[in-house]
């Protein structure tokens, strides 16, 4: 699907038409290029904060292209980065490695064992995972970028709003996230392309890239609202106008069971992603006599016995989760090791994190705010009803046709409302999922 993408990107910069367009890329790959840059420069001058996180003991010899590597893009592989080259190179062997999804670390593999495979004589397979990070998060990045002007010249119908929404997406706080060895580019991609294939009316391609994005990252779920929005958004304006018709009522009911069919179908998908992996999890970890055996080295089984980490595949006491009635794995992981709930970061030490995620929950209140008080009405109807006038029905008189206050923009304003709440009072706030929030705005 990412290829699909890149395909049509390249197709409309061979043809020309919006400068603007190949204006951005450049510009994209500008960002990503001084970033990795940048990396590398204080990946060298400033020493490594020692924090209790994730890190695995290297087990490859290694040699001098492994350490140059290591020097020149060591930077990307901090914190998770450490579990995604991890599940690439070992598969899920510890419990708390099941809250990264499978598809990032996946596609690491792919281009480690086939792209980089003629470096297999010179690079270990850590150091050809961490360079297939840097080269497949800089492509997906600029794709990104590429896909939020499109989505927003479709959105905002403003080509030069859209234009310098994306320039703000390269330079986002959050930019570091997109070339680290983070599942965040890819995510982007998949969801910015998804809504735009959305707004074009492609409802099937969308589904199908939004549910490939919910295998990149477990908050991909909540995108099935936009397929549900949209379905409900032509029901409503299809039992609008065959009201006004003059459609007979004993109708009615066969419609809505149609359309109440159609939102199953389209989430079915979406969600499906997620529960096979919380299926696999399932079997792995609670079902160790169904769960092929693999020899794992000494050092990752003494890594578990240091940290207390539970290993797959070994038979004993059955984890808590595996009893529960729904047996989510991921759900547990971020209770049991990260403490993620309602209210439950909200302490005195984390004020300088709250402090951080500071201007991004204002500016997204500040937006929701002057969006709700331009569109009073839109926003009351959830934009599904239209108001008459002279028997006509037509969208609210004075709205504006395009830019932020457009119609269209209230779906994503929801969606990223949604994202900026539950960080605020659930995550960790300086997670960059709460960044994230603001990108659209």
């Amino acid at each position: 699907m990412t290829q699909s993408i890149a395909s049509e990107a390249g197709m409309q910069l061979r043809k020309g038409k919006d400068p603007r367009c190949r204006e951005l890329i450049q510009f994209a790959v500008l960002c990503r290029a001084i970033t990795l840059l940048l990396q590398a420069i204080f990946n060298l001058l400033i020493p490594d904060h020692a924090a209790d996180a994730f890190s695995p003991p290297r087990l490859s010899e290694s040699g001098f292209c492994d350490w140059l590597v290591e020097k020149l893009l060591g930077g990307l592989s901090r914190w998770d980065a450490e579990h995604f080259l991890f599940i690439a190179e070992y598969g899920y062997v510890y419990e708390h490695n099941g809250a990264f999804f499978p598809l990032f670390p996946l596609s690491l593999q792919v281009v480690a064992e086939t792209v980089l495979w003629p470096l297999r004589g010179f690079l270990c397979l850590r150091s050809r995972l961490l360079l297939s990070a840097a080269l497949l998060n800089s492509l997906f990045s600029v794709l990104a970028s590429w896909a939020l002007y499109e989505l927003g010249c479709a959105v905002l119908q403003c080509h030069r709003k859209a234009f310098l929404s994306a320039i703000f997406f390269c330079l986002t706080p959050a930019n570091v996230f997109m070339a680290a060895a983070y599942s965040e580019s890819m995510f982007a991609l998949l969801v910015f392309g998804a809504m735009w294939q959305l707004e074009k009316g492609r409802r099937w391609t969308s589904t199908l890239l939004f549910a490939v994005a919910t295998g990149v990252r477990s908050n991909g779920l909540i995108n099935a609202g936009f397929l549900l929005y949209s379905r409900t958004k032509h029901f409503a304006s299809q039992l609008q106008a065959e009201t006004g018709s003059g459609t007979k009522l004993w109708q009615i009911p066969r419609q809505f069971l149609i359309w109440a069919a159609s939102l199953v179908v389209m989430s079915i998908p979406v969600f499906l992603p997620f529960a096979l992996f919380q299926f696999y999890a399932f079997l792995k970890f609670c079902k160790p006599s169904i769960s092929p055996e693999f020899a794992l080295p000494e050092p990752l089984l003494q890594l578990a016995v240091e940290k207390g980490y539970r290993v797959a595949g070994l038979k004993g006491v059955e984890p808590q989760w595996c009893s529960w009635d729904l047996p989510v794995l991921y759900t547990y992981i971020q209770d049991a090791y990260w403490n993620v709930g309602f209210l439950r970061y909200f302490e005195l030490k984390q004020i300088p994190n709250f402090l951080l995620a500071a201007p991004t929950i204002v500016l997204g209140s500040w937006a929701a705010w002057r969006y709700i008080r331009a569109n009073p009405w839109h926003c009351l109807v959830l934009g599904l009803l239209r108001r008459k006038a002279g028997g006509v029905k037509r969208e609210d008189s004075g709205k504006p046709a395009a830019g932020f206050c457009s119609p269209g923009v209230l779906v994503y304003l929801v969606h990223a409302m949604a994202l900026l709440i539950f960080g605020t009072f659930c995550m960790h706030v300086q997670d960059p999922l709460l960044l994230r929030s603001s990108w659209i705005e």
